[in-house]
Formats: structure tokens, sequence, C-alpha cells
């Protein structure tokens, strides 16, 4: 005889109901996660959805019929526990595709840091535009912030390819000054050598 208690309910946690839970996350220094408490009461519903679809208490309900069909009863009652242990694989299911622990975990997380904050926590005020003024000021805030530090980057390298532009003239004009110097000189120094051949033609 298949009783329906045979259907597996568990999913890893301790045989604790929800109120023990409580008490013991009530205790000083102890967290249960949300994941555990989730798992546990999850388990502890399906463990008395179980327990109240027994097949003592099938036959009880079904008394008469089960007296008359027995065999028949039982098979009803086998493919009521089919479609029950059905039903549990999809809660798992159900918990897998949403990422439901990945998301309570992250949840465990957020009020973890959130404990060591001395600020109160944000509450909207019920006024959209002031909410949304408040919401939206820190970020505002913070990109006029970068693109504040961005200008300031740009104008530095500006000034300094300024300053090398001005070093390039400067240094182009330090080059023809010194290239007009030297035209002078050879200049100077033909004229020298064009007087120095004309005294040597001389007669005597």
């Amino acid at each position: 005889m298949a009783e329906a208690s045979s259907v597996n309910v568990g999913s890893g946690c301790e045989d604790k109901g929800p109120e023990e839970l409580s008490q013991e996350s009530a205790r000083p220094g102890t967290i249960i996660s949300r994941v555990k408490l989730f798992d546990t009461m999850v388990d502890t519903f399906l463990q008395k959805l179980v327990a109240a679809g027994s097949f003592q208490r099938f036959t009880d309900y079904y008394k008469s019929f089960y007296q008359l069909q027995p065999e028949m009863t039982q098979r009803i009652h086998d493919k009521f526990v089919t479609q029950l242990q059905t039903s549990i694989q999809e809660i798992s299911e159900i918990k897998a595709e949403g990422n439901l622990e990945a998301v309570l975990i992250a949840l465990d997380a957020i009020v973890e840091e959130s404990k060591d904050r001395k600020e109160p926590a944000w509450r909207p005020s019920g006024i959209p535009e002031k909410d949304l003024r408040s919401a939206m000021a820190p970020y505002l805030l913070q990109q006029r912030g970068a693109l504040q530090r961005r200008v300031q980057k740009q104008e530095a390298e500006n000034r300094q390819l300024a300053d090398a532009v001005l070093a390039g003239r400067r240094q182009l004009e330090e080059l023809q000054l010194q290239a007009q110097a030297r035209q002078q000189a050879w200049q100077a120094l033909h004229r020298e050598q064009k007087e120095l051949l004309a005294v040597l033609k001389e007669p005597e």
C-alpha cells in the first residue's frame, strides 16, 4: 500500500518548522538566511500537505467507496501521489528558473551591509517630483563631477599642446636667425675673398 507520506519533499534543510526558525533567528547573534527560511517553510507546507493526503486519511474520507472498490481506491490515491510529486518538482523548477536562491542571497548581503549605516534608510515622501530629485541628484552630481574632471584634463592637455607649439615656434625662429647669421657670415667671407683676389691681381 503506497502511502503519500513517502513523497520526497526534503531540500537539505533541518527538520525545523517556521516557528522554530523564527525563535532561533530572534536569538542574539543568530542569523538565518532567507534561502534556508524559504526552504524550511516550503518543506513544512509540503510535509503537512502530504500528511493531509495520506492513504489512511484518504480512505477515511471515501470509506464507502474504499469498501466497495479497494483496488480502485488504491489506484486513485497512487495517481494523486504522482500528481503531488510532480507539483513538488515544479516548485523546485520554479525556484531554479527564477534564480530565487541568488536573489535571496543578494538580499541577505544588502541587509548585512546596511547594518553599519548610521543614517536612516531612504523612504518615499509621497511627492514624485521630490523623490525624483532626491534620487537623481546624487547621480547628476556624480556625472557633473566626472565631466568637470574630464574638462580639466582636456584643458591641461590643451595647455601642454599650446606650450609645445610655442616652444616649436621659438625653436624655428632661433634656427632661422642662426641660418641668417651663417648666410651673412658666408657673404662677408665671400666679399673678403673677392677683395683679396683683386688685390693679388693688381700689377706691381
